[in-house]
């Protein structure tokens, strides 16, 4: 029975990283098709616009598969997924990539794995051990040198700098409570209702900026735009919170230290940005680095280690020694009160007073 728990707990595992990878593919893509979105169409249009017209596309598959409505604890966490993954990451990205290339947003990216891990402590209850935060660590370290060995970083922090560094803080927050709460709603219905609950900040933006500045753009801004509505903002996080869930949100949000790198190809491949010979190296350790955290176990929380509120087998002894005791003491209690009426007459014959009357026969009086 252990043996076939243990298979299953593997096999979800697999699974996890699998769709965790799948995501992290489809987000590596974001920063470059940012940059050409925000190079014709305003900023504030790129974050809040795609994030309506992925709304649209939420609200229809809602719809189709008659998703029940989350309860208000619920409704109190999407507010959360949404401030991170819908509002402040597209947001704060999109600022700072007028200026700044997707190669440099790339450097700060890199923190998020680790940022997503502090917040699967802090809001998923997760415990990864030392040989975890040694990996991440060592991932993040040799992603770092490689990036400012190839001349990626220079300079001092900027203001776009900070907007990316924001912009990874609330990901990271909006992944991990995500991936937390998709345990319960599924991946797909979180990122839903996610941007469903964000629809009262995302619509009026949107059409203030629309207004003030009407859209223009060309055939590549626009194929940008669809691109992170359709899939950054939907489809992605269909299979990055189903990974979260399945896999453990420390465990599976390791995967994005490949997504650096992955960024680097894509941004000298689309947008000619120069990326130095050594990235190859560079990707295989920090592969190294990600195999090692999918080796450390990580101890899950408890939702995660009793999805459904299952006891343990002493727990379950236990509460059947508890029920056992109860149900014997509702057997006495229902024999006492079978018995109540007999012990009331016993009690009544007790009370009739024998009396002597002249006669001298005694006869029966209360």
């Amino acid at each position: 029975m252990r043996a076939e728990s243990s298979a299953t707990e593997e096999k979800t595992v697999t699974a996890g990283l699998f769709l965790g990878a799948l995501g992290v593919l489809a987000f590596s893509l974001s920063l470059p098709f940012t940059r050409v979105a925000v190079a014709d169409l305003d900023p504030w249009f790129v974050a809040f616009g795609r994030a309506v017209g992925a709304a649209a596309l939420a609200w229809g598959y809602l719809r189709f598969a008659g998703a029940v409505t989350p309860t208000p604890r619920q409704w109190r966490r999407l507010v959360v997924v949404a401030l991170g993954v819908v509002v402040g990451f597209p947001l704060f990205t999109s600022l700072a990539l007028t200026t700044l290339t997707s190669a440099h947003g790339a450097v700060v990216i890199t923190v998020l794995p680790a940022m997503t891990a502090v917040f699967a402590v802090l809001r998923a209850g997760e415990r990864p051990p030392l040989l975890f935060w040694l990996a991440s660590v060592g991932g993040l370290a040799v992603v770092l040198t490689f990036l400012i060995a190839s001349g990626t970083v220079h300079g001092a922090l900027s203001a776009a700098d900070l907007f990316l560094l924001a912009a990874v803080i609330l990901c990271g927050l909006g992944y991990a409570e995500g991936g937390a709460l998709s345990r319960e709603l599924g991946g797909a219905r979180t990122i839903c209702w996610a941007l469903i609950v964000a629809l009262p900040v995302t619509v009026p933006v949107t059409v203030t900026v629309a207004l003030a500045a009407p859209p223009h753009a060309g055939v590549a801004g626009w194929a940008a735009f669809g691109y992170l509505t359709v899939i950054s903002m939907f489809l992605g996080f269909f299979a990055w919170y189903a990974g979260l869930a399945r896999g453990g949100i420390a465990k599976v949000g390791q995967i994005q230290l490949v997504q650096p790198l992955l960024t680097l190809g894509w941004s000298a491949l689309l947008l000619g940005e120069a990326v130095s010979p050594g990235s190859l190296v560079a990707a295989i350790v920090v592969l190294g680095c990600v195999v090692a955290t999918q080796r450390a176990r990580t101890r899950p929380s408890k939702n995660e280690r009793n999805p459904k509120n299952e006891r343990n087998p002493q727990d379950r002894h236990n509460t059947q020694d508890e029920r056992d005791a109860h149900n014997e003491r509702d057997a006495q209690d229902g024999q006492g009160r079978r018995d109540a009426p007999n012990r009331r007459e016993e009690d009544d014959d007790d009370l009739l007073i024998p009396a002597v009357t002249p006669s001298g026969r005694g006869t029966p009086r209360r």
